[in-house]
């Protein structure tokens, strides 16, 4: 995230400086190829909702970047607050009430007709990180509501320390390899101590590779958030705050992260959605249409008014995730038939 200083705006419009969201592109040719599709699709999405009110994130600009690993295409979107996932951690996994899951899909649903029924684009990985609020949920972490910049300005004014150059290992017995690992233990430390901190506002952006493998990207599931569920170290507040903060948010909110996205006329791959919403056209290996949203949304749904994940397969000896996924979805399919 990075601020427009006045006078430079971003995406055009007026002179005011705003805060944005830029997407740096991995260099290698496969992964700027697709973020060029990306982009066709973005401007696509940009130019039939000139009036902002499709619930549809908005592409302001795009530019590539040249460093000595190569040339990065970077995307400057628009600031965005938590996504549906942090806000389901807001309410401790024990679900969203109904009257706010209501207004949400009514948001979700007002983005996928505008994407299927006017454009043709299928989004394909629709969950919920990839549905973000309007706004955060904390007002503390919203850079104009609290007036806290996202960078303070003493990080600012720091100059990191000249690098030494590169040695290889010496008798230390510690290679390159390890470290590596070292350094980015060190990392994930400093960027735990920041988040602690509360005077940096961040957005969840999903870090899967785009047109990659998304069938281990289960952010979604309360069972690989385990942590945050058990209440241990939680890092959003006490419970009251918490679900306080939760009830008054604002629950307008856009799709986002189309960087698997395609057309109903064009698509790019078989291997779409994150597994806990793969629909059984996918498992199974069929032709896919704008239908795989919805099975998505029905999942997200259920997710919300919960708390917990509708599917979340695990491999066996002699069986695979798909294949759980779907027998638990004939299984669920066959009880409501019982139940009529």
């Amino acid at each position: 995230m990075v601020e427009a200083p006045a006078g430079e705006p971003l995406g055009g419009g007026g002179g005011e400086p705003r805060y944005v969201v830029v997407k740096v592109q991995k260099s290698a040719q496969h992964y700027s190829e697709a973020a060029m599709d990306e982009i066709k699709i973005l401007r696509q999405i940009a130019d039939g909702d000139l009036e902002d009110s499709r619930c549809v994130v908005k592409l302001l600009d795009h530019f590539k970047h040249t460093r000595p690993n190569g040339s990065h295409v970077c995307m400057v979107f628009e600031f965005l607050g938590d996504n549906l996932l942090t806000l389901i951690k807001y309410m401790d996994y024990r679900g969203i009430p109904l009257p706010m899951v209501k207004e949400i899909c009514r948001h979700v649903l007002i983005g996928l007709d505008y994407l299927h029924r006017e454009l043709s684009i299928i989004h394909t990985d629709l969950k919920p990180k990839n549905i973000f609020l309007v706004s955060t949920i904390d007002p503390s972490n919203d850079p104009w509501k609290s007036g806290v910049p996202l960078v303070p300005p003493a990080a600012r004014a720091i100059e990191p320390p000249p690098r030494a150059p590169a040695r290889p290992s010496t008798s230390s017995g510690v290679t390159r390899n390890q470290h590596k690992k070292i350094r980015k233990k060190a990392k994930h430390v400093v960027a735990s101590t920041s988040e602690g901190n509360g005077a940096v506002a961040f957005a969840n952006i999903d870090e899967s590779d785009d047109k990659g493998d998304l069938s281990t990207a289960n952010e979604g599931s309360p069972s690989q958030d385990g942590d945050m569920k058990r209440g241990g170290g939680h890092r959003l507040g006490n419970k009251g705050t918490r679900n306080r903060m939760a009830m008054e948010a604002e629950l307008g909110c856009k799709l986002v992260d189309f960087g698997n996205a395609c057309w109903t006329y064009k698509e790019f791959t078989s291997d779409i959605q994150t597994r806990q919403y793969r629909c059984p056209e996918v498992l199974l290996g069929s032709k896919y249409s704008t239908s795989v949203d919805l099975w998505s949304f029905a999942c997200i749904c259920f997710e919300l008014a919960s708390g917990d994940v509708l599917f979340d397969p695990h491999s066996g000896d002699n069986f695979d995730r798909d294949e759980v996924n779907t027998v638990a979805t004939i299984g669920k399919d066959r009880k409501e038939d019982n139940n009529k």
